[in-house]
């Protein structure tokens, strides 16, 4: 998944770091959770397999970051060697949704976001704000939360 948002970003004029990369990210898999389960009780459909943790600067899935963390707080420039293609239409509604609502922000605006959510708050309860953590975010919070933002602009 982060291929396809790399790859959007060299299609247009807007530049992606690694943290805001780890937002948008968070942000496909948590509307993927909303979008492809019908309830919570029941959250085997996901976008992708991600991991995603408490981390100061909002949710990072640890995997992704030691990928791209080379780049630190400059624009990942990698070049994208081959089209990326997704076969699944829902996937890539929710991700083209994603890209359209959220690329827009700077990383430190999507970190001021997540920070004033639910599910990154809930995860560091009880820590200090500069606190590290590996504790993931819980994704039945994930889905209570951004499904009651569905419900109430629906």
């Amino acid at each position: 998944m982060a291929d396809w948002f790399i790859q959007q970003s060299h299609q247009t004029d807007i530049t992606i770091t690694p943290k805001k990369l780890q937002k948008l990210l968070y942000y496909a898999y948590a509307w993927g959770l909303v979008f492809l389960n019908e309830t919570s009780d029941d959250l085997r459909n996901k976008l992708f397999d991600g991991h995603f943790e408490a981390w100061v600067h909002g949710p990072v899935d640890a995997a992704v970051y030691q990928e791209y963390k080379k780049y630190g707080y400059q624009p990942i420039t990698e070049p994208i060697v081959n089209t990326i293609n997704i076969d699944d239409k829902n996937v890539e509604d929710v991700l083209s949704q994603v890209w359209s609502v959220y690329s827009r922000f700077e990383a430190d605006e999507l970190e001021a976001l997540t920070h004033h959510e639910d599910p990154w708050i809930k995860a560091r309860q009880g820590l200090d704000p500069l606190t590290s953590t590996n504790v993931r975010l819980n994704d039945e919070i994930i889905f209570n939360f951004y499904g009651s933002k569905l419900n109430q602009n629906g």
